[in-house]
């Protein structure tokens, strides 16, 4: 339950159209569902802004089906990351309106209709490789409600391609900034612009890239000041950060 729907819940006892012990029996499925597998944290969007994201990676299809069951059953919005085809047509058995996105690897369910798109997250990558996390960044950013403008393909091999959009970047209220191989586009970036910058490093890159772990350290070591990083390949934790960052501007 978000902080709408909560609202909504109140306004309706106080009109008249929900009784008071409707809304208590409603309340007391708060603040965890227990479905024996998992435990569904339906108190998550009101502590911390957005419902809970299920990480898919690891769990059965039949676990997916019953975690989104769950979830939607108590609210509007279910995100699920590192989703594979067969877990979207399990949960498409129990919502018929599942979304797919097979590089990123979503699996969305949004019933929420048209809601206000927040302040400016920019999302850079330095290749055309880098787009499956850049899209998990992205995708998971405009479900929290933030407006998102895609940067692709700017890598440091041809630095005049990010510095055509100095500008769009300067206009940000977060950046973030995807890159494999030596992980060196989010230290150019933060040096061009005075917002946070997320550095996202991934595991694309030849052998001696160690699978992103030089990237990751090539980040960490940046010179570069008001950069934060998250680890290999985490678009959606990179997102999470962004949109903090960007809704507390935003809505302050």
């Amino acid at each position: 339950m978000d902080q709408d729907t909560l609202r909504e819940l109140l306004e309706a006892v106080a009109r008249g159209e929900k009784t008071t012990e409707a809304a208590i029996a409603h309340l007391k499925r708060l603040p965890f569902g227990d479905i024996g597998e998992a435990k569904i944290d339906h108190h998550r969007a009101l502590r911390c802004g957005f419902a809970e994201v299920v990480l898919c990676e690891g769990k059965s299809a039949s676990q997916v089906r019953s975690i989104a069951r769950e979830i939607l059953e108590h609210g509007d919005v279910f995100l699920g990351t590192r989703a594979s085809a067969g877990q979207f047509q399990k949960v498409a058995q129990v919502a018929s309106d599942a979304r797919y996105f097979e590089e990123p690897r979503i699996l969305l369910v949004d019933r929420r209709g048209e809601r206000p798109q927040l302040g400016h997250i920019v999302i850079a990558t330095g290749g055309t490789a880098d787009f499956p996390v850049a899209e998990e960044a992205a995708i998971s950013a405009e479900v929290m409600g933030n407006r998102v403008t895609r940067l692709y393909d700017v890598g440091v091999a041809g630095v005049h391609r990010v510095l055509a959009h100095s500008e769009l970047l300067q206009e940000a209220t977060v950046v973030i900034v995807v890159a494999g191989m030596e992980g060196a586009l989010p230290s150019l970036v933060t040096g061009l612009v005075s917002c946070p910058v997320v550095a996202v490093p991934t595991s694309v890159g030849y052998g001696a890239s160690f699978g992103g772990i030089a990237a990751l350290l090539g980040m960490l070591n940046a010179c570069a000041s008001g950069m934060a990083v998250v680890n290999i390949d985490n678009g959606f934790g990179a997102a999470s950060i962004a949109s903090r960052i960007n809704q507390s501007v935003h809505r302050a």
